[in-house]
Protein backbone atom coordinates (compact mmCIF):
# COMPACT_ATOMS: atom_id res chain seq x y z
CA UNK A 1 0.00 0.00 0.00
CA UNK A 2 3.29 2.43 0.89
CA UNK A 3 4.88 1.68 -2.40
CA UNK A 4 1.73 2.48 -4.36
CA UNK A 5 0.78 6.16 -2.34
CA UNK A 6 4.06 6.62 -3.12
CA UNK A 7 4.28 6.13 -6.58
CA UNK A 8 1.40 8.08 -6.98
CA UNK A 9 2.60 11.13 -5.36
CA UNK A 10 5.91 10.85 -7.40
CA UNK A 11 3.62 10.54 -10.64
CA UNK A 12 1.84 13.59 -9.52
CA UNK A 13 4.52 15.78 -8.53
CA UNK A 14 5.93 18.71 -11.38
CA UNK A 15 8.64 16.60 -13.77
CA UNK A 16 10.81 19.64 -13.14
CA UNK A 17 11.35 18.16 -9.26
CA UNK A 18 11.90 14.83 -10.40
CA UNK A 19 14.54 15.96 -12.70
CA UNK A 20 16.20 17.71 -10.26
CA UNK A 21 16.04 16.29 -6.62
CA UNK A 22 16.34 12.31 -8.11
CA UNK A 23 16.84 9.77 -5.47
CA UNK A 24 16.31 13.11 -2.59
CA UNK A 25 12.43 13.11 -3.93
CA UNK A 26 12.06 9.37 -3.28
CA UNK A 27 13.47 9.53 -0.22
CA UNK A 28 11.42 12.28 1.03
CA UNK A 29 8.15 11.74 -0.29
CA UNK A 30 8.83 8.13 1.33
CA UNK A 31 9.64 9.66 4.49
CA UNK A 32 6.78 11.60 4.04
CA UNK A 33 3.93 8.46 3.90
CA UNK A 34 5.84 6.69 6.87
CA UNK A 35 5.13 9.42 9.15
CA UNK A 36 1.84 9.81 8.12
CA UNK A 37 1.01 6.07 8.04
CA UNK A 38 2.57 5.63 11.67
CA UNK A 39 0.46 8.69 12.62
CA UNK A 40 -2.58 7.16 12.00
CA UNK A 41 -1.07 3.57 13.18
CA UNK A 42 -0.49 5.46 16.98
CA UNK A 43 -3.98 7.23 16.71
CA UNK A 44 -5.94 3.72 15.93
CA UNK A 45 -3.63 2.03 18.50
CA UNK A 46 -4.53 4.99 21.40
CA UNK A 47 -8.45 4.84 20.73
CA UNK A 48 -8.27 0.67 20.95
CA UNK A 49 -6.08 1.22 24.52
CA UNK A 50 -9.02 3.65 25.33
CA UNK A 51 -12.01 1.50 24.87
CA UNK A 52 -10.15 -1.78 26.35
CA UNK A 53 -9.98 0.95 29.39
CA UNK A 54 -13.31 2.29 29.72
CA UNK A 55 -12.41 5.59 28.82
CA UNK A 56 -14.60 8.03 26.89
CA UNK A 57 -13.09 9.80 23.71
CA UNK A 58 -14.16 12.74 22.79
CA UNK A 59 -15.95 12.79 19.23
CA UNK A 60 -13.22 14.47 16.39
CA UNK A 61 -14.58 17.95 15.02
CA UNK A 62 -16.36 18.40 11.99
CA UNK A 63 -14.59 19.64 8.93
CA UNK A 64 -16.03 23.07 8.11
CA UNK A 65 -15.08 25.50 5.76
CA UNK A 66 -17.00 28.42 7.89
CA UNK A 67 -14.77 31.07 9.31
CA UNK A 68 -14.62 31.11 12.70
CA UNK A 69 -17.20 31.92 15.94
CA UNK A 70 -17.19 35.84 16.22
CA UNK A 71 -16.09 36.82 20.08
CA UNK A 72 -19.66 36.55 20.95
CA UNK A 73 -22.71 34.51 19.42
CA UNK A 74 -25.20 36.64 18.14
CA UNK A 75 -28.67 37.20 19.80
CA UNK A 76 -31.44 35.69 17.90
CA UNK A 77 -32.73 38.45 15.72
CA UNK A 78 -36.07 37.00 15.18
CA UNK A 79 -39.17 38.31 16.58
CA UNK A 80 -39.55 35.92 18.97
CA UNK A 81 -36.54 37.23 20.75
CA UNK A 82 -38.30 40.82 20.98
CA UNK A 83 -41.18 38.94 22.63
CA UNK A 84 -41.58 40.90 26.19
CA UNK A 85 -41.22 44.08 24.22
CA UNK A 86 -44.15 46.81 24.76
CA UNK A 87 -42.78 49.33 23.35
CA UNK A 88 -45.30 51.08 20.95
CA UNK A 89 -43.89 54.99 19.47
CA UNK A 90 -45.84 58.11 19.23
CA UNK A 91 -48.25 58.67 16.26
CA UNK A 92 -47.06 61.73 14.72
CA UNK A 93 -43.26 61.37 13.25
CA UNK A 94 -41.39 64.78 13.97
CA UNK A 95 -37.84 63.87 13.42
CA UNK A 96 -36.41 61.12 11.23
CA UNK A 97 -32.74 60.41 10.31
CA UNK A 98 -30.96 57.16 8.55
CA UNK A 99 -28.05 59.87 6.63
CA UNK A 100 -28.84 58.15 3.34
CA UNK A 101 -28.39 61.85 1.60
CA UNK A 102 -25.27 62.44 3.82
CA UNK A 103 -21.66 62.67 2.33
CA UNK A 104 -19.95 59.40 3.40
CA UNK A 105 -16.69 60.64 5.80
CA UNK A 106 -18.38 64.23 7.02
CA UNK A 107 -20.48 64.79 9.33
CA UNK A 108 -24.02 64.85 8.81
CA UNK A 109 -25.97 68.38 7.24
CA UNK A 110 -27.28 70.30 10.58
CA UNK A 111 -25.36 67.78 13.18
CA UNK A 112 -22.94 69.91 15.66
CA UNK A 113 -19.91 68.43 17.53
CA UNK A 114 -17.06 69.29 19.73
CA UNK A 115 -14.84 66.45 18.16
CA UNK A 116 -15.20 64.50 15.17
CA UNK A 117 -17.90 62.58 13.45
CA UNK A 118 -18.47 60.59 10.23
CA UNK A 119 -21.44 59.26 7.91
CA UNK A 120 -19.91 55.35 7.12
CA UNK A 121 -21.14 52.32 6.47
CA UNK A 122 -20.18 48.91 8.42
CA UNK A 123 -19.31 46.02 7.21
CA UNK A 124 -22.60 43.42 6.10
CA UNK A 125 -24.91 46.32 7.90
CA UNK A 126 -27.52 47.91 5.89
CA UNK A 127 -27.86 51.54 5.65
CA UNK A 128 -25.45 54.51 6.79
CA UNK A 129 -24.12 55.00 9.72
CA UNK A 130 -22.67 57.98 11.85
CA UNK A 131 -19.57 56.97 13.54
CA UNK A 132 -18.67 58.51 16.83
CA UNK A 133 -15.27 59.35 17.46
CA UNK A 134 -13.88 59.74 21.26
CA UNK A 135 -13.47 62.96 23.64
CA UNK A 136 -16.91 64.10 21.41
CA UNK A 137 -20.01 65.61 22.26
CA UNK A 138 -22.47 65.74 19.16
CA UNK A 139 -25.93 67.60 18.80
CA UNK A 140 -28.91 66.01 15.78
CA UNK A 141 -30.38 68.74 13.70
CA UNK A 142 -33.88 68.88 14.77
CA UNK A 143 -35.42 71.87 15.58
CA UNK A 144 -38.80 70.95 16.44
CA UNK A 145 -40.83 70.57 20.15
CA UNK A 146 -41.02 67.01 20.86
CA UNK A 147 -44.53 68.03 22.85
CA UNK A 148 -45.19 66.77 26.47
CA UNK A 149 -45.94 63.02 25.13
CA UNK A 150 -42.95 61.41 22.87
CA UNK A 151 -40.71 58.71 21.96
CA UNK A 152 -37.16 58.35 20.82
CA UNK A 153 -35.87 55.38 18.42
CA UNK A 154 -32.79 54.52 16.92
CA UNK A 155 -29.95 52.04 16.54
CA UNK A 156 -26.58 51.46 18.20
CA UNK A 157 -23.56 49.62 16.97
CA UNK A 158 -21.12 48.58 19.18
CA UNK A 159 -18.11 48.35 17.04
CA UNK A 160 -15.03 45.92 18.03
CA UNK A 161 -12.64 45.04 15.81
CA UNK A 162 -9.79 44.33 18.71
CA UNK A 163 -11.69 41.99 21.23
CA UNK A 164 -8.94 43.33 23.83
CA UNK A 165 -9.62 46.80 23.03
CA UNK A 166 -11.84 48.49 25.84
CA UNK A 167 -14.95 50.49 25.19
CA UNK A 168 -15.17 54.52 26.36
CA UNK A 169 -18.46 55.24 28.30
CA UNK A 170 -21.32 56.18 26.00
CA UNK A 171 -23.76 58.90 27.08
CA UNK A 172 -26.87 59.88 25.59
CA UNK A 173 -30.12 61.53 26.32
CA UNK A 174 -32.81 64.24 25.36
CA UNK A 175 -32.54 67.97 26.35
CA UNK A 176 -35.00 70.83 26.84
CA UNK A 177 -32.47 74.12 25.38
CA UNK A 178 -35.32 76.51 26.66
CA UNK A 179 -34.39 79.77 25.23
CA UNK A 180 -31.53 78.64 23.24
CA UNK A 181 -32.18 77.27 19.54
CA UNK A 182 -31.50 73.57 19.45
CA UNK A 183 -28.52 73.87 17.91
CA UNK A 184 -27.03 76.85 19.83
CA UNK A 185 -22.89 75.78 20.06
CA UNK A 186 -23.09 76.20 24.11
CA UNK A 187 -24.90 73.09 24.11
CA UNK A 188 -22.21 70.76 22.69
CA UNK A 189 -20.24 71.88 25.89
CA UNK A 190 -22.87 71.88 28.28
CA UNK A 191 -25.90 69.66 27.54
CA UNK A 192 -27.18 69.93 31.82
CA UNK A 193 -27.78 74.07 31.45
CA UNK A 194 -31.61 73.72 31.01
CA UNK A 195 -32.74 69.84 31.19
CA UNK A 196 -31.36 66.72 30.20
CA UNK A 197 -31.57 63.44 30.15
CA UNK A 198 -28.30 61.50 30.31
CA UNK A 199 -27.96 57.74 30.14
CA UNK A 200 -24.49 56.53 30.58
CA UNK A 201 -24.07 53.48 28.81
CA UNK A 202 -20.40 50.90 29.31
CA UNK A 203 -19.87 47.62 27.48
CA UNK A 204 -17.13 45.30 28.60
CA UNK A 205 -16.33 46.81 31.84
CA UNK A 206 -14.14 44.66 34.00
CA UNK A 207 -17.31 45.15 35.95
CA UNK A 208 -19.10 43.82 33.50
CA UNK A 209 -21.09 45.63 30.69
CA UNK A 210 -23.77 48.54 32.99
CA UNK A 211 -25.21 51.75 32.64
CA UNK A 212 -26.67 54.14 34.93
CA UNK A 213 -29.36 56.85 34.39
CA UNK A 214 -29.16 60.41 35.66
CA UNK A 215 -32.03 63.74 34.98
CA UNK A 216 -30.39 66.95 35.60
CA UNK A 217 -31.98 70.09 35.59
CA UNK A 218 -30.05 73.71 35.37
CA UNK A 219 -26.96 71.71 35.90
CA UNK A 220 -28.62 70.40 39.17
CA UNK A 221 -29.27 66.31 39.55
CA UNK A 222 -33.34 66.08 39.48
CA UNK A 223 -32.83 61.98 39.75
CA UNK A 224 -29.99 59.60 39.83
CA UNK A 225 -30.38 55.36 39.68
CA UNK A 226 -27.80 52.48 40.81
CA UNK A 227 -25.83 51.41 38.38
CA UNK A 228 -27.58 48.52 36.79
CA UNK A 229 -26.25 45.79 35.50
CA UNK A 230 -26.66 44.39 31.72
CA UNK A 231 -24.23 41.28 31.17
CA UNK A 232 -26.35 40.77 27.87
CA UNK A 233 -24.79 43.67 26.09
CA UNK A 234 -21.67 41.72 25.45
CA UNK A 235 -23.96 39.31 22.84
CA UNK A 236 -24.50 42.65 20.57
CA UNK A 237 -21.11 43.66 19.77
CA UNK A 238 -20.59 44.55 15.82
CA UNK A 239 -24.68 43.83 14.92
CA UNK A 240 -27.52 46.42 15.91
CA UNK A 241 -29.04 47.30 19.23
CA UNK A 242 -32.48 48.74 19.29
CA UNK A 243 -32.59 51.64 21.80
CA UNK A 244 -36.19 53.03 22.81
CA UNK A 245 -37.63 55.65 24.96
CA UNK A 246 -40.84 56.63 25.98
CA UNK A 247 -41.73 60.23 27.39
CA UNK A 248 -45.05 60.42 29.01
CA UNK A 249 -44.74 63.94 31.11
CA UNK A 250 -42.83 62.69 34.07
CA UNK A 251 -42.51 59.44 33.16
CA UNK A 252 -39.61 57.94 31.46
CA UNK A 253 -39.02 54.28 30.35
CA UNK A 254 -36.15 53.03 28.29
CA UNK A 255 -35.90 49.54 26.60
CA UNK A 256 -32.59 48.46 24.87
CA UNK A 257 -33.75 45.93 22.37
CA UNK A 258 -36.87 43.69 24.21
CA UNK A 259 -35.51 44.71 27.85
CA UNK A 260 -37.02 47.31 29.70
CA UNK A 261 -34.51 48.86 32.07
CA UNK A 262 -36.34 51.65 33.26
CA UNK A 263 -39.61 53.02 34.13
CA UNK A 264 -39.10 56.17 36.16
CA UNK A 265 -42.86 58.03 37.23
CA UNK A 266 -40.99 60.68 38.17
CA UNK A 267 -37.80 61.00 36.36
CA UNK A 268 -38.46 64.59 34.37
CA UNK A 269 -39.33 67.93 36.07
CA UNK A 270 -43.31 68.56 35.40
CA UNK A 271 -43.92 70.89 32.12
CA UNK A 272 -40.88 70.18 30.49
CA UNK A 273 -40.53 70.23 26.84
CA UNK A 274 -37.59 68.29 25.42
CA UNK A 275 -36.28 69.55 21.79
CA UNK A 276 -33.10 68.20 21.13
CA UNK A 277 -31.27 64.44 21.17
CA UNK A 278 -27.89 64.69 22.07
CA UNK A 279 -24.26 62.03 22.02
CA UNK A 280 -21.21 62.09 23.79
CA UNK A 281 -18.15 59.48 24.06
CA UNK A 282 -15.51 59.37 26.68
CA UNK A 283 -11.80 58.57 25.70
CA UNK A 284 -10.20 55.13 26.45
CA UNK A 285 -6.86 53.43 25.56
CA UNK A 286 -8.11 51.94 22.36
CA UNK A 287 -8.27 53.77 19.09
CA UNK A 288 -11.46 55.00 17.33
CA UNK A 289 -10.88 52.23 14.75
CA UNK A 290 -10.40 49.78 17.29
CA UNK A 291 -13.58 49.63 19.39
CA UNK A 292 -16.09 52.97 19.56
CA UNK A 293 -20.06 53.44 18.58
CA UNK A 294 -22.11 54.15 15.78
CA UNK A 295 -25.67 55.44 15.47
CA UNK A 296 -28.63 55.52 12.81
CA UNK A 297 -32.36 54.96 11.50
CA UNK A 298 -33.83 57.94 13.85
CA UNK A 299 -37.33 58.19 14.86
CA UNK A 300 -38.97 60.61 17.02
CA UNK A 301 -42.85 60.73 17.13
CA UNK A 302 -45.24 62.50 19.29
CA UNK A 303 -48.25 61.82 20.68
CA UNK A 304 -50.25 58.94 22.62
CA UNK A 305 -51.73 56.26 20.05
CA UNK A 306 -55.10 54.54 21.15
CA UNK A 307 -55.17 51.58 19.43
CA UNK A 308 -58.37 50.53 20.60
CA UNK A 309 -60.47 53.44 20.23
CA UNK A 310 -59.26 54.79 16.68
CA UNK A 311 -59.85 51.05 15.19
CA UNK A 312 -63.23 49.89 17.43
CA UNK A 313 -64.93 53.47 17.51
CA UNK A 314 -63.18 55.66 14.62
CA UNK A 315 -63.01 52.59 12.18
CA UNK A 316 -59.34 53.36 11.14
CA UNK A 317 -55.79 53.11 13.21
CA UNK A 318 -52.56 53.61 11.41
CA UNK A 319 -49.14 53.33 12.75
CA UNK A 320 -45.38 53.40 11.46
CA UNK A 321 -44.43 51.24 14.63
CA UNK A 322 -44.20 48.55 12.23
CA UNK A 323 -40.69 48.70 10.82
CA UNK A 324 -39.07 46.08 7.92
CA UNK A 325 -35.83 45.65 6.60
CA UNK A 326 -34.86 48.28 3.44
CA UNK A 327 -36.55 47.32 0.49
CA UNK A 328 -38.34 44.02 1.80
CA UNK A 329 -41.09 42.94 3.53
CA UNK A 330 -39.18 41.44 6.18
CA UNK A 331 -40.67 42.30 9.47
CA UNK A 332 -38.26 43.96 12.19
CA UNK A 333 -38.58 42.52 15.89
CA UNK A 334 -38.60 46.13 17.19
CA UNK A 335 -42.25 46.20 15.61
CA UNK A 336 -43.57 43.29 18.41
CA UNK A 337 -45.31 46.06 20.70
CA UNK A 338 -47.52 47.80 18.28
CA UNK A 339 -48.24 43.99 16.83
CA UNK A 340 -49.08 42.59 20.12
CA UNK A 341 -51.51 45.45 20.96
CA UNK A 342 -53.11 45.44 17.94
CA UNK A 343 -53.61 41.54 18.18
CA UNK A 344 -55.18 42.14 22.04
CA UNK A 345 -57.54 44.63 20.49
CA UNK A 346 -58.50 41.89 17.80
CA UNK A 347 -58.58 39.14 20.36
CA UNK A 348 -60.95 41.11 22.66
CA UNK A 349 -63.41 42.27 19.87
CA UNK A 350 -63.39 39.07 17.88
CA UNK A 351 -66.31 40.51 15.78
CA UNK A 352 -64.17 42.93 13.73
CA UNK A 353 -63.13 42.30 10.18
CA UNK A 354 -60.01 44.27 8.93
CA UNK A 355 -58.15 45.53 5.89
CA UNK A 356 -54.60 45.93 6.42
CA UNK A 357 -52.91 48.61 3.93
CA UNK A 358 -49.37 48.89 3.39
CA UNK A 359 -48.22 52.52 1.77
CA UNK A 360 -44.23 53.60 1.18
CA UNK A 361 -42.38 56.79 0.24
CA UNK A 362 -42.17 58.19 -2.79
CA UNK A 363 -38.85 56.88 -3.51
CA UNK A 364 -37.55 54.26 -6.34
CA UNK A 365 -40.25 53.25 -9.11
CA UNK A 366 -43.74 53.22 -8.90
CA UNK A 367 -44.77 50.00 -9.45
CA UNK A 368 -42.18 48.50 -7.35
CA UNK A 369 -43.39 50.98 -4.32
CA UNK A 370 -46.97 49.57 -4.93
CA UNK A 371 -45.95 45.88 -5.09
CA UNK A 372 -43.26 46.27 -1.69
CA UNK A 373 -46.36 47.82 0.13
CA UNK A 374 -48.64 44.86 -0.96
CA UNK A 375 -46.45 42.37 0.61
CA UNK A 376 -45.64 44.20 3.75
CA UNK A 377 -49.40 44.45 4.41
CA UNK A 378 -49.42 40.31 3.89
CA UNK A 379 -46.60 39.91 5.89
CA UNK A 380 -48.43 42.05 8.42
CA UNK A 381 -51.37 39.49 8.02
CA UNK A 382 -49.51 36.27 8.22
CA UNK A 383 -47.67 37.25 11.46
CA UNK A 384 -51.25 38.25 12.98
CA UNK A 385 -51.92 34.44 12.04
CA UNK A 386 -49.25 32.77 12.93
CA UNK A 387 -48.13 34.25 16.04
CA UNK A 388 -50.86 35.99 17.90
CA UNK A 389 -53.62 33.38 16.52
CA UNK A 390 -55.72 35.79 14.66
CA UNK A 391 -58.55 33.90 12.24
CA UNK A 392 -57.52 34.35 8.91
CA UNK A 393 -60.91 34.74 7.73
CA UNK A 394 -60.87 37.97 9.58
CA UNK A 395 -57.77 39.71 7.85
CA UNK A 396 -56.90 40.79 4.04
CA UNK A 397 -54.38 42.81 3.21
CA UNK A 398 -53.48 45.04 -0.38
CA UNK A 399 -51.26 47.93 -0.68
CA UNK A 400 -51.04 51.50 -1.46
CA UNK A 401 -47.39 52.12 -2.87
CA UNK A 402 -46.93 55.81 -2.52
CA UNK A 403 -50.30 57.01 -3.90
CA UNK A 404 -51.91 58.55 -0.27
CA UNK A 405 -49.46 60.08 1.54
CA UNK A 406 -49.60 60.90 4.85
CA UNK A 407 -46.93 63.75 4.91
CA UNK A 408 -44.41 65.68 2.93
CA UNK A 409 -41.95 63.25 0.90
CA UNK A 410 -39.85 66.35 0.25
CA UNK A 411 -38.65 66.27 4.21
CA UNK A 412 -36.81 62.99 5.88
CA UNK A 413 -40.14 63.10 8.55
CA UNK A 414 -42.63 63.26 6.26
CA UNK A 415 -40.89 60.11 4.53
CA UNK A 416 -40.99 58.53 7.51
CA UNK A 417 -44.97 59.29 8.38
CA UNK A 418 -45.75 58.05 4.45
CA UNK A 419 -44.03 54.46 5.43
CA UNK A 420 -47.10 53.38 7.41
CA UNK A 421 -49.26 50.52 7.70
CA UNK A 422 -52.77 51.32 8.34
CA UNK A 423 -56.04 49.08 9.72
CA UNK A 424 -59.69 50.02 8.02
CA UNK A 425 -62.30 48.62 10.08
CA UNK A 426 -64.60 46.50 7.52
Amino acid sequence: MKLRIIALLLVALPIASQAQLGGKLFNKVKNKVDQRVDKKVDTQIDKSLDEIEGKETAKPAEATSAQPEPETKPADPGLKSFAKYDFVPGEVVIYSNDFATDNMGELPTGWNTSGNGVVSTIGSLKGNWLQLYQNAAFLSDNKDSFSENFTVEFDLVLRRANPKAAFPMLGFGVMSTGALPTTDNSLVRDHNKCFALDLKLQPGDYNGSHMHLETYSKNVRYLGTDIKQYPKLQNYFNQTVHIAMQIQKERLRVWVNEDKMYDLPKAIPADTICNQIYFYVKSSNARDEETGYSVGNFKIAKGLPDTRHKLVEEGKFSTTGILFDINSATIKPESTGVLRELADVLTKFSDIKVLIVGHTDSDGNDASNLELSKKRAEAVKQILIKDYSIDATRLSSDGKGEKEPAGDNKTKAGKAQNRRVEFIKV
